[in-house]
């Protein structure tokens, strides 16, 4: 395997990875490029839309309220989405839907349902969050998996505009951002005549504005994991996390449960299945043995070839077996997002789905998303200004993502050398995260550079330059590893090559450098890399946000 990695470390630049958004026309697949980026011909169509939505309260751009996902007085409150769904002559009873929740895996989750939904030929609809290159991403339609249209997204807007003012105006103005646009995912879905929606919860589950849904048009409900993300707005605890994100179970639903969860936190969710006579099915299940056997290549595009073994010793009787899948999606946590997803295919096919193994197996051998385990093309890494550059992109933000990020780094190469570029929102585990991509094994991490990126379009949750170096900082320091600490007005003056002058003889320290701009952090990390490594093979690693994903792929595409 190792020698398989030092080739994909030549390789990954000869296939066009960035775009990934797949999806199926017929049996064929083709990887889509149009659609996803934005210019100046869309900005000025969904202008007044644009306009309006940031006119509202946007959670993701301001940060959340203590306790606004809890399902308590400082909950959110779900009769404001019942009062605009309401007007809408309720659009979510129009179509079966399945619904997800969970602190990580969400967004892959969703993927892989609905292209394995694809791949059996039904209309799928799909609406997740955040959104990488426009907010159209957020809202998918038909058998292809399309970004909704400007023309289709806009026609909406206008038509719905006078009864969400209606709402507004019958709330106190108290209608959000996000409920707008769930509420114009869920009318398009049904004008659409979807066959099913794949739905991704905001924040939580018992308060989001998603949690509409009824049990009448849920098909099956899913909770991919449980960890401390948004801890103030969900409660303050784990325990208070599941019991927010188990909300979305309805009576007589079935629900698949991702995992793996701490004992107590798993209780608490089949406690409230068992409240509400909702079968389950467990994805980490002690009988399920799935597992990755290697790591190989395919035109210089790494996979992983997994093995599917579902046999839960309790829970819905769903046994399957699906060998060598070629999962582009890399890592374990993927791994088990797609143990998830297939759990929640055969939950529908148990309720008379038509829903083939053929479909499970194209479903997810065809699924990738941006920012996640993404590389760049060597072309697009030249077009960055970093020369003969592999340039990994993971939107990882919390301590077990950031452990999942290690895990994927050590398996796919293993040994490399490591330069990261981060950039985090305030409301992370700053020194949590920073510890976990620390302990990485088997390679040797040369420099960190600390900047900053965008969150929602806003800088009121940016982290800082200096309050990241500081807790890297604190991180290395926990963790015994020296660092070297690079102070300079201009820290652009690392491109030149006396700088390793003054540090050749500190070669085992990890270079620490905060740089505002991402590109000229991006820059500096190569330049760093290839100047300890003679040229050598190394991996610069993009991450701590998707958002700062979003600004890589906007520079090389502005």
């Amino acid at each position: 395997m190792a020698m398989a990695m030092k080739a994909s470390l030549k390789l990954l630049g000869q296939y066009p990875i960035l775009s990934c958004s797949k999806h199926w026309r017929g049996s064929s697949l083709r990887v889509s490029f149009r659609g996803l980026c934005t210019d100046s011909t869309e900005e000025l169509q969904l202008k007044d839309f644009m306009e309006y939505l940031d006119s509202l309260k946007n959670y993701e751009k301001l940060g959340v309220p203590k306790g606004a996902g809890t399902d308590s007085e400082d909950g959110f409150d779900l009769s404001r989405m019942r009062t605009l769904m309401k007007l809408l002559d309720n659009p979510h009873s129009d179509f079966k839907a399945i619904h997800i929740a969970g602190t990580k895996g969400k967004g892959s989750t969703a993927a892989f349902i609905s292209n394995i939904l694809r791949a059996q030929g039904y209309s799928v609809g799909s609406y997740t969050s955040p959104h990488i290159h426009t907010i159209r991403e957020r809202i998918s339609l038909g058998k292809f998996g399309e970004p909704v249209s400007t023309k289709a997204l806009n026609s909406l807007f206008l038509r719905m505009k006078e009864i969400i003012n209606q709402a507004r105006k019958l709330e106190n103005g108290h209608i959000s951002h996000f409920e707008v646009l769930t509420a114009m995912a869920f009318k398009l879905f049904a004008e659409e005549n979807v066959d099913v929606a794949v739905i991704e919860a905001g924040l939580g589950g018992a308060r989001d504005a998603t949690n509409v849904i009824c049990s009448t048009g849920l098909a099956v409900s899913v909770i991919t994991t449980i960890g401390e993300e948004h801890l103030a707005a969900l409660g303050g605890s784990l325990e208070s996390i599941a019991v927010a994100k188990s909300g979305i179970i309805k009576h007589g639903c079935p629900v698949v449960l991702g995992g793996p969860f701490l004992p107590h936190i798993e209780k608490i969710l089949r406690d409230k299945a068992s409240l509400m006579s909702s079968p389950v099915a467990s994805a980490s299940d002690s009988g399920n043995c799935s597992k990755i056997n290697d790591i190989s290549l395919i035109d210089g595009r790494p996979y992983q070839s997994c093995d599917i073994v579902i046999q839960a010793d309790r829970d819905l009787s769903l046994p399957f077996e699906l060998l060598d899948v070629k999962l582009y999606m890399l890592g374990s946590h993927q791994l088990q997002n797609a143990v998830t997803a297939t759990c929640t295919a055969l939950c529908l096919r148990d309720q008379g789905w038509n829903i083939s193994d053929e479909s499970i197996r194209a479903g997810l051998e065809n699924t990738c998303l941006l920012g996640r385990s993404q590389f760049l093309t060597s072309e697009e890494a030249e077009a960055l200004g970093l020369s003969n550059a592999i340039l990994m992109l993971d939107g990882a933000h919390t301590k077990d993502s950031a452990k999942a990020l290690v895990d994927t780094i050590q398996r796919t190469f293993p040994g490399a050398h490591l330069a990261l570029v981060v950039a985090m929102a305030s409301d992370k585990d700053h020194v949590g995260f920073a510890r976990e991509l620390l302990s990485v094994s088997g390679g040797k991490i040369e420099a960190v550079l600390l900047t900053e990126a965008s969150i929602a379009g806003g800088k009121s949750r940016t982290t800082s330059t200096s309050f990241l170096r500081d807790c890297w900082i604190q991180a290395s320091n926990e963790l015994g590893l020296a660092t070297l600490q690079v102070e300079m007005e201009e820290p652009r003056e690392l491109l030149k090559d006396q700088f390793y002058g003054s540090v050749s003889d500190q070669e085992t320290k990890i270079v620490l450098v905060s740089e505002s701009s991402c590109l000229s952090s991006l820059r500096i990390a190569n330049h760093i890399l290839r100047g300890r490594t003679g040229n050598g093979s190394g991996v610069v690693v993009v991450t701590g946000s998707l958002h700062i994903v979003s600004s890589v792929l906007a520079t090389l595409h502005g």
